[in-house]
């Protein structure tokens, strides 16, 4: 598996595929020292980063630009599209230039191949988001003249493994869509058209919440309970999109004084203290988003994998 590992990062490296995507990255970071520059003191204002003592080297991973969040939005774009580009010919492509039986002839056992082709791609994908989170990082560090604490430095390191988990659930599911389908344009279509359901048309556009005041309307009528009800069922029904949880995950590690995850009643704004999250109150908040990212990409890889064994391959 590991002469799989080395020849498929290799071409990776060697490809104009992952220089775009680098490139896609690195003007994405681009923008997001640009977004930082303009509005960093509404930002640490607004976040009360300054005033009360709080993470102010976070700020510079969540402050917007004319209402934008550029930077979280444009992770939110890139990395499902990154892991999309690095998986969805991994294994049809082999087929088509007829080289998977001379793959087989090797000593190499069958289930090294898709292995080692996940992997490959996983490390690509987190090189490309380090390198990203790090050159933010130092541009902001001199930008703000103040160091990150340690509880920031951990945030940011989950923050990351999240990402590239997020990325691994899309990659997961173009190699599922690359092993099914013989030619790579299908295998390319059917993950970007999920992709713009579960993504531009479920959250960015809003339809996933038309959809669930539909299915669930809350009645104002009610009683509390009952709307509290209702409207957990609607946030069930937004969760049903890997993106939306991401974003949740994102905003409590990245804005710990945001306290509106879940249904929050007037009731209990009364009992909560001005204070950031822990870390710890943080990681429980968001430890079912990380999960079910992590379980969805396990089961995708996992249908890859049985559905690659089972396949008959025939020397061309």
């Amino acid at each position: 598996m590991l002469a799989i590992i080395r020849k498929e990062l290799a071409d990776c490296f060697n490809s104009a595929r992952f220089f775009v995507l680098f490139l896609l990255i690195l003007v994405a970071s681009g923008f997001g020292i640009y977004a930082v520059q303009q509005g960093i003191r509404a930002a640490l204002e607004q976040s009360q980063a300054v005033t009360e003592g709080g993470f102010i080297f976070l700020v510079l991973f969540t402050t917007s630009y004319n209402g934008i969040p550029i930077l979280t939005l444009a992770f939110d774009l890139i990395i499902p599209i990154a892991g999309i580009v690095l998986a969805f010919d991994a294994i049809n492509s082999e087929r088509t230039g007829r080289t998977m039986s001379r793959l087989l002839a090797q000593p190499i056992y069958r289930d090294g191949i898709i292995n080692g082709k996940f992997i490959a791609g996983i490390v690509t994908l987190a090189l490309m988001i380090g390198t990203s989170l790090l050159l933010i990082s130092g541009f902001g560090l001199r930008m703000i003249g103040v160091p990150p604490t340690a509880d920031e430095i951990i945030r940011l390191f989950i923050y990351f493994v999240i990402t590239i988990v997020y990325g691994a659930f899309w990659m997961s599911l173009a190699m599922l869509a690359s092993t099914i389908f013989r030619r790579s344009a299908g295998s390319l279509l059917i993950p970007i058209v999920i992709f713009l359901i579960l993504y531009f048309f479920w959250v960015f556009l809003g339809f996933g919440q038309v959809i669930a005041a539909g299915i669930s309307p809350v009645d104002q009528g009610a009683d509390v309970s009952t709307q509290i009800q209702q409207a957990g069922t609607q946030e069930t029904i937004l969760r049903l999109s890997p993106s939306y949880i991401f974003q949740e995950a994102y905003v409590v590690l990245l804005a710990p004084m945001w306290k509106g995850l879940g249904i929050i009643t007037y009731g209990d704004l009364n009992y909560m203290l001005n204070n950031p999250l822990t870390l710890g109150q943080s990681l429980l908040e968001i430890w079912p988003h990380i999960v079910v990212l992590i379980s969805l990409s396990v089961v995708f890889f996992a249908i890859s994998y049985v559905v690659f064994m089972k396949q008959e391959i025939r020397a061309t």
